[in-house]
């Protein structure tokens, strides 16, 4: 055979092997489609969780990986919980704002109660006084908070179902109570919280009003990165509404002086924010910011919050310490899963005493593991409270935490860790 006719017997070959890549995958993926399945799932752009570890977890289930199996039947039966409720809406509550604006988000502080009896004169019952680490039912009723409650853990699980299960109504759902709560003119909510816990007769807003949004906010951005894969129901225009509604609120927590209130916190709150300054970041695209706060928090958090020994002193101080010490621990390891991202360890830092994120977590295994009681005050004690946070020390090398793994008390929802390896506040005392 002449050289031409080889070389046009060659440019054919690769024609229809050309051809054959187009064709194949499109026809594998109509009938993936057909049969109830979807191709191979895209890394998604999560902001705390590795995506590419979930994208590998939704692989091995594909291929029959049992225990993944269990945990997504455990996380599908929580997002089948939530297919009929909601959406729900920042306008709904029977009273605005202080603002007068009822776009503006509204909550009262937990642990504050009346001192006097309620009365036509005094309808409050005020002056409010606090009790630590007593929560004041009434702050469920006329306010947002149980309902933010509801939109983050709702979008955070079903974004998740949809991720592993490619199920459409979960997507679907979680897309139409973003867009209520967030989007949607006639029902979205302002990008500030001014109004935040609350006090009557005391204060409008405080600036620790913003632990209501920061403490689960990065799950919120994280189901989106999920929906941001493809979820049928999220929409181009709802990704550029989103992005737009976290730059706005990224820049009133930045700005405000709440915001600034908040970043000057010495406990928990403070450590709270940065994280979620961070994360919203990340997910605008901002990432000189997201590493400028990571690398602070070495010396702004785990110095003055972290002592040599591993204890946390201003959580050991509430009536709550075990709810506050791993509640503390959640944002720190997450931080730390925002600071992989942008090239900063913090789980390799050591403080001017020795100082790390090991030593807290290491602090809490044996109350943890069961092999201890909890020596310091703790109003109502759950050991699987510090599950998710010694999986992250695990994962981050941690050798005891390694060892502790086993003896972990399994959540009430089940261990979803291999689902969204990122610690999630698991007792939460929020309503």
């Amino acid at each position: 055979m002449s050289e031409r006719p080889r070389r046009r017997l060659g440019a054919l070959l690769t024609t229809a092997v050309a051809l054959a890549a187009v064709l194949v995958p499109a026809a594998s993926s109509a009938a993936a489609t057909a049969h109830g399945h979807r191709p191979p799932p895209r890394v998604p752009r999560t902001v705390v969780i590795d995506g590419h570890r979930i994208q590998q977890a939704k692989l091995r289930l594909d291929h029959g990986d049992r225990a993944l199996r269990t945990a997504v039947d455990a996380l599908t039966v929580k997002a089948d919980s939530w297919l009929d409720q909601g959406p729900w809406t920042v306008v709904d509550k029977p009273k605005p704002a202080p603002s007068g604006d009822p776009h503006d988000y509204l909550s009262q502080a937990p642990y504050w109660w009346p001192s006097q009896p309620k009365t036509a004169e005094n309808p409050w019952g005020c002056p409010y006084v606090q009790r630590d680490g007593e929560r004041n039912p009434e702050v469920d009723t006329g306010t947002d908070r149980p309902d933010i409650g509801k939109v983050f853990n709702s979008v955070t699980t079903l974004s998740l179902a949809w991720y592993y299960t490619g199920r459409k109504q979960y997507a679907e759902h979680a897309s139409d109570i973003l867009r209520t709560w967030f989007l949607d003119p006639a029902t979205r909510m302002n990008p500030n919280l001014n109004h935040g816990q609350f006090i009557p007769c005391k204060y409008d807003g405080r600036a620790i009003g913003i632990i209501d949004f920061s403490q689960q906010y990065t799950s919120v951005l994280d189901a989106i990165a999920l929906l941001d894969t493809g979820a049928p129901g999220w929409s181009k225009n709802d990704r550029t509404g989103m992005r737009a509604w976290n730059t706005s609120f990224l820049d009133w927590l930045v700005d405000s002086d709440f915001g600034k209130q908040e970043s000057a916190a010495q406990n928990n709150h403070g450590t709270f924010q940065d994280m979620q300054i961070a994360g919203l970041a990340l997910a605008t695209g901002d990432k000189d910011l997201a590493r400028k706060v990571v690398l602070d928090a070495r010396a702004l958090r785990i110095d003055p919050q972290i002592a040599a020994d591993g204890t946390q002193p201003q959580e050991l101080a509430r009536t709550r310490s075990w709810h506050y010490s791993t509640f503390d621990l959640v944002a720190y390891t997450r931080l730390a899963a925002i600071g992989k991202q942008v090239g900063v360890d913090l789980w390799a830092y050591r403080g001017p005493q020795g100082q790390s994120l090991f030593k807290a977590v290491d602090y809490l295994l044996p109350a943890a593991t069961g092999a201890a009681p909890w020596p310091h005050p703790e109003l109502e004690f759950y050991r699987y409270a510090a599950s998710d946070i010694v999986h992250a020390a695990a994962d981050a090398g941690d050798r005891q935490a390694q060892a502790a793994v086993p003896q972990l008390e399994t959540p009430p929802g089940g261990d979803l860790w291999a689902l969204r390896p990122a610690a999630e506040q698991l007792d939460s005392i929020a309503g």
